[in-house]
């Protein structure tokens, strides 16, 4: 079964999100029961809010979802700086592209930058920690598939990326993510990325959204990004 087969795309329009939220919460420890290599500690569920309201997030909040995911940075800073005031705890993650013009923001406003990609973003998030003194952790973007359309950093170059990111630009880097190709089976990328992230010394392998998540905790995934699956299907404006 492909991820576009083993996706939750139809919502029951009378769940809320509390329930689908619990829902998933059910499946992440199943899967993690039944885990090939899992962490010593639960898989942290990253709750991706990207185009849902702040009310969405706040329904998400009431019933004890403290980590998020966002996509893009403006939209998290429409949404979250209040969200985070009022709730100590929350922690933020981005979980898409960032481009080097908006890495003052994402460093104000993240705790955790999933998507470091390319050296020119290394280096340019190196310089803005050093000046805010704010260092939210930050994963190497793997491209397991080696898609040439598809940012992150080949699985050849890894070792010697993340010897730059940490030695010479002092950057916390703790973790790798990816994403799977959408016509390939997952778990032969998941097993990829943990097991890189295990020789590597890498604490945080993130990896599996609403249609493969199961299969990424199975593999070792420590946190998995879960959008579709407790929100329901993205509103997007009309054109």
């Amino acid at each position: 079964m492909t991820r576009a087969q083993g996706t939750d795309s139809s919502q029951d329009a009378d769940e809320t999100i509390a329930s689908r939220l619990n829902g998933v919460r059910r499946r992440v420890a199943e899967s993690q029961a039944s885990g090939l290599s899992s962490p010593s500690s639960p898989t942290t569920l990253v709750a991706v809010s990207k185009t849902h309201p702040a009310a969405a997030v706040e329904e998400a909040l009431a019933v004890g979802q403290r980590v998020f995911g966002e996509n893009r940075v403006q939209e998290a800073k429409g949404k979250f700086p209040d969200l985070k005031a009022r709730f100590p705890d929350l922690e933020l993650h981005l979980i898409g592209p960032l481009q080097t013009n908006k890495v003052k923001d994402a460093v104000a406003l993240f705790d955790v930058i999933q998507t470091l990609d390319r050296p020119k973003l290394a280096e340019a998030l190196a310089e803005e920690m050093a000046k805010s003194g704010r260092r939210p952790r930050c994963l190497i973007e793997v491209n397991t598939g080696e898609e040439p359309q598809k940012a992150g950093i080949p699985p050849a170059e890894v070792e010697s990326f993340l010897a730059d990111c940490r030695d010479r630009l002092g950057l916390p880097v703790t973790g790798l993510m990816c994403i799977p190709p959408v016509d390939e089976e997952p778990a032969m990328h998941f097993a990829l990325l943990a097991e890189m992230a295990r020789r590597l010394g890498l604490a945080e392998v993130s990896m599996g959204m609403s249609g493969d998540f199961e299969t990424a905790i199975r593999f070792g995934a420590t946190h998995v990004r879960v959008g579709t699956a407790i929100f329901g299907s993205r509103p997007y404006p009309a054109a």
